[in-house]
């Protein structure tokens, strides 16, 4: 409908439309675009502003022109070497990329078209010049990262409905959100300062433990963007009954983008396969801290490798 649309991403709000749609998604490093005049940041510093495009050589150029912090910023990205836009086409060198196609923690099985996905990518990076090897953060499998993000989601919930009673002079009630919405905030007002302290802790260790494996020799993580296809409309709507189950239904299916959100790390989707059905299926690439240059390089590599553009979804606006 539009050359690029704004999109924010707190656990894969742009990756995730981005692969069910067949477009180019990244989330930027945590700072990188400010929440100014009037935020710090959002959901904790889970939260980063970008855009949905059908090329990366348009989302290198927005991101130019949305980038940079504004005075008073909790904490900023460090600065690019060069305007985004002039990495696209620029060699990226030969890089040591690992991959991981199978379920963070193993705890269920991802669509077979999203494994071969992540197969297919990783063996394109490969013939491009690349040291691929199955590999990933060992911090990735660490069962404990839904409880954690929960408690971050329903805090920020519970907040967020006392600031829209703030903002509409009115309390916000079970009536006027979602069941799932309710449950979240109604899980955010029985934890505790210290609840949620402890889950800042918890966090930044868990940062500090993915960012080793990069730290270690890796340029380049590479896996699905999602568990399964693009489901069918209505598959996330909560049941009052049992709101928490589409929520744990979500947290499966954004099982490979939610802790990029939790590290701050720049991750891509990127439209480099459709399932037999004629649905997109995204890549992710997950870049360390600040290296969205390093992504936008690899990004247009393989989209010079292999085009997608022009190609569109059988059923599309």
């Amino acid at each position: 409908m539009v050359p690029a649309a704004h999109g924010n991403d707190g656990g894969g709000s742009i990756r995730i439309p981005a692969s069910a749609c067949g477009l180019v998604g990244l989330k930027p490093s945590r700072g990188r675009t400010s929440f100014g005049p009037d935020l710090g940041d959002a959901l904790g510093g889970l939260v980063g502003e970008g855009v949905l495009t059908r090329s990366v050589r348009d989302t290198a150029a927005i991101l130019d022109a949305i980038a940079g912090a504004m005075p008073g910023d909790p904490y900023t990205a460090p600065p690019p070497a060069r305007p985004y836009r002039e990495e696209v086409g620029r060699k990226p060198g030969k890089l040591r990329v690992g991959v991981i196609s199978r379920a963070p923690g193993e705890t269920f099985e991802v669509d077979k078209a999203c494994v071969q996905a992540a197969v297919d990518a990783a063996r394109l990076l490969e013939s491009l010049g690349h040291t691929v090897e199955a590999s990933h953060p060992a911090a990735l499998d660490d069962l404990e990262t839904a409880r954690y993000f929960t408690t971050m989601y329903a805090t920020n919930a519970a907040r967020m409905l006392e600031l829209l009673g703030l903002l509409t002079g009115k309390t916000i009630g079970q009536g006027d959100v979602d069941a799932l919405n309710w449950a979240l905030a109604d899980m955010g007002r029985q934890l505790s300062a210290s609840d949620y302290l402890a889950t800042i802790d918890w966090l930044q260790n868990y940062t500090r433990r993915m960012a080793s494996w990069w730290a270690g020799g890796f340029d380049l993580l590479v896996t699905p963007t999602l568990s399964s296809p693009p489901p069918p409309l209505g598959f996330f709507n909560p049941a009052s009954e049992d709101p928490h189950l589409v929520g744990m239904r979500a947290t499966q299916y954004a099982a490979f983008t939610l802790p990029f959100n939790m590290t701050g790390q720049p991750a891509i989707s990127l439209p480099l396969h459709w399932n037999s059905a004629g649905l997109p299926i995204g890549v992710q690439l997950v870049a360390a801290y600040g290296g969205e240059d390093v992504l936008i390089r690899v990004a247009a590599q393989l989209e010079t490798a292999q085009p997608w553009a022009t190609r569109r979804p059988p059923i599309s606006a």
